[in-house]
């Protein structure tokens, strides 16, 4: 590990198209030092090619297949050097203060594990993606701000419930402690699975306007794979990190939540989307066994009280959408 070192990795799967602008706003950084490791998931568009050639400066990391963000990012977060690791969507474009914002966050606090930027959408600049992320009492994952016009109310540096994977900041010594992605994740909520450990452990995440990245929304996922992910996934979070205190006081909210969703799919069920969430709804309820081992490790380790905990939950009618 190099101490003050930003290591940022970058997953890539065909996403030849976005890379220039990411690495070029990288390379524009008035901090240093900065590691730049692009880890590419078997692309066929011409992306290792396209680094290589044009971005010798970067370390190219490349996969013999696809093993999605999650997959990606934990071989990326493996390679770097850094005391703080970034993950980076390969559609963003940083400010240029950007990672001298990122690493001046973890100076706040010993205890500051995750660091949130402000993403910004990349074709509406005046609009938000998010201000950091937050987690709802009806067990939802939320943007603060999402869709929001940006006229400075999330202009405050404040602690919140953790930090979007677009652009999420690690500290390494946080990693080493409650471990990295699950990569049965895949893609999708991986990065609020990670927040909740951290949370759980006594971990902090910062949120810092300074931060700015500009992002193409949902630009290299979505469609009926991004549900199936999505109704899977959001099951996984809950099982694996809620404590039962917590269960006990929202589990109604919770199942009313998750009975919307699946009753919703059910009336759309034609299209291929809504059957891809109720396809992962169930494909979660397949693997309880699992997630509930997991759970043990996990609450086993909580070190936060319950009272810090509930206090980081966003009542529901304050939730935004994911």
């Amino acid at each position: 590990m190099t101490p003050g070192l930003l290591s940022i990795v970058i997953p890539n799967w065909n996403g030849q198209r976005f890379l220039k602008t990411c690495l070029d706003s990288l390379l524009c950084q008035t901090h240093a030092p900065l590691e730049i490791i692009v880890v590419d998931n078997a692309s066929s568009d011409g992306s290792q090619a396209f680094v290589r050639q044009h971005y010798p400066q970067v370390k190219l990391v490349e996969l013999p297949n696809n093993r999605g963000f999650t997959g990606a990012c934990n071989v990326g977060i493996e390679a770097a050097q850094g005391e703080f690791i970034v993950l980076l969507n390969n559609d963003t474009e940083v400010d240029p203060r950007w990672a001298e914002a990122v690493v001046r966050a973890f100076g706040a606090d010993e205890r500051v594990g995750i660091v949130a930027s402000k993403m910004l959408l990349f074709e509406q600049r005046d609009r938000i993606h998010t201000a950091g992320d937050g987690f709802s009492t009806d067990g939802r994952a939320i943007n603060r701000g999402v869709w929001q016009k940006d006229v400075g109310q999330y202009d405050r540096e404040e602690y919140v419930f953790s930090a979007c994977g677009g652009s999420s900041a690690y500290r390494r010594a946080m990693l080493d402690e409650i471990g990295l992605l699950d990569d049965d994740f895949f893609f999708l909520l991986e990065d609020v699975d990670l927040g909740w450990r951290a949370q759980l452990a006594g971990w902090r995440a910062l949120y810092t306007p300074q931060a700015i990245v500009y992002h193409y929304l949902s630009a290299t996922g979505g469609g009926a794979t991004a549900s199936f992910y999505d109704g899977r996934n959001a099951i996984f979070v809950l099982v694996k990190n809620l404590p039962t205190a917590l269960w006990h006081k929202h589990w109604r909210a919770i199942l009313r939540h998750q009975a919307h969703l699946a009753w919703e799919a059910l009336r759309a069920w034609r299209g291929q989307a809504a059957r891809a969430r109720l396809r992962g709804m169930a494909a979660a309820l397949w693997h309880l066994p699992r997630l509930l081992a997991k759970r043990r490790a996990i609450q086993a380790r909580r070190r936060a009280d319950l009272e810090t905990l509930e206090a980081l939950l966003t009542p529901i009618d304050a939730s935004g959408s994911r």
